[in-house]
């Protein structure tokens, strides 16, 4: 239960695993090796936690960036895959939005687009219960737009995100990369389709 809390700590914004990354790097023992793995790339963090049952180990796999929307409201963009879940090429990670916005349209299948103004992606959110207090958008996770996404996200050096007619965030990219192949490497799949 404790890795449970540890983890959704963590998918609730990078601020929770910077401040973990700190706690680790002020400690001068040997670090926890019960502890989930975090690294930095640019604005991205990753951080990689293992659930060892005994009889097998899965591993979840996170990237996430914090971002400030135009009025100046707390948020972050997770990416989430877990060694159990099918993998790229047959489905991409959870991308999930938690914004402390109030006023950002809520439901199923709210039009979303991504990008800047030179590469434009069309999906759908879902909002979901709040997480943490905050409330979260998840993008549908269909294969083929998830890919889309993705390799908008390496393109561009900042992410449009606008949920039906209202503008959420530009989101730097800086770092994504990296995180992503991150990410790859950690949970076992290829990542040459997004961030060769």
């Amino acid at each position: 239960m404790m890795r449970t809390s540890r983890l959704a700590a963590a998918l609730l914004g990078p601020l929770a695993a910077f401040a973990t990354s700190a706690a680790m790097a002020q400690d001068e023992t040997k670090p926890d090796a019960d502890l989930p793995a975090t690294n930095t790339f640019g604005r991205w963090t990753t951080i990689i936690d293992t659930l060892d049952t005994g009889q097998d180990a899965h591993k979840t796999c996170a990237a996430s960036t914090a971002f400030l929307d135009g009025a100046g409201n707390a948020g972050s963009l997770t990416l989430s895959i877990s060694t159990g879940d099918a993998l790229p090429p047959d489905a991409y990670p959870t991308i999930m939005f938690i914004v402390d916005n109030k006023t950002l349209p809520t439901g199923d299948k709210i039009a979303a687009t991504f990008g800047d103004p030179g590469v434009k992606i069309a999906a759908t959110v879902s909002s979901n219960a709040a997480a943490g207090g905050r409330p979260s958008w998840m993008v549908d996770n269909q294969a083929k737009t998830s890919l889309a996404l993705l390799r908008a996200m390496r393109k561009v050096t900042s992410l449009d995100v606008v949920f039906g007619k209202q503008a959420v965030a530009s989101i730097p990219m800086d770092g994504f990369t990296k995180a992503y192949r991150n990410l790859g490497t950690s949970c076992g799949f290829s990542t040459k389709d997004v961030a060769p």
